[in-house]
């Protein structure tokens, strides 16, 4: 059996409830139980919400709370759902913290959306954060990323190396 999964959200597109046309949104509840229960995962896993924020608007005492999140977690396998566009800076804070598996994910598109990335973002992070040995990574549009070497390409709404 594998070991217990820390999940930590904090919002982004892949919690983003859309209410019209002109983009009026919020950051809903965290959508990664629902992702698993409806790809009838079978793991180990406990969910934590840290914050619930665009990740433009995350702050260094946001990213002091998931790192704090990260530490104190006895498990040692944390997956972290993120909005995109800090997904990269939030990753680097924590390159530091030891003897974790630490990966990120997140979603160009909100799960709420059928033609979401969320799903698979979400499956490529399971595998990873059981797969992976300890560091940092993100797992963004079928690859695993080390966030030291990649960028977010807004364009074609991936992530690619530097």
């Amino acid at each position: 059996m594998t070991d217990k999964i820390k999940i930590i959200t904090t919002g982004g597109t892949i919690d983003k409830v859309y209410f019209d046309a002109l983009s009026d949104y919020q950051v809903g509840e965290p959508s990664i139980g629902q992702i698993l229960e409806e790809a009838n995962v079978e793991l180990d896993y406990v969910v934590q919400k840290v914050c619930k924020k665009d990740s433009l608007d995350l702050t260094d005492a946001d990213r002091d709370a998931i790192a704090e999140a990260v530490r104190n977690s006895k498990e040692t396998r944390v997956l972290i759902t993120h909005g995109t566009d800090t997904m990269i800076k939030t990753a680097q804070f924590l390159r530091n913290i030891a003897g974790k598996t630490i990966v990120f994910t997140g979603a160009m598109n909100p799960t709420k959306i059928r033609n979401s990335d969320a799903f698979f973002n979400v499956g490529c992070a399971i595998i990873a954060v059981q797969t992976l040995p300890s560091g940092v990574y993100i797992a963004m549009n079928g690859q695993i990323h080390n966030p030291e070497r990649i960028q977010k390409n807004r364009t074609h709404q991936r992530f690619e190396p530097l």
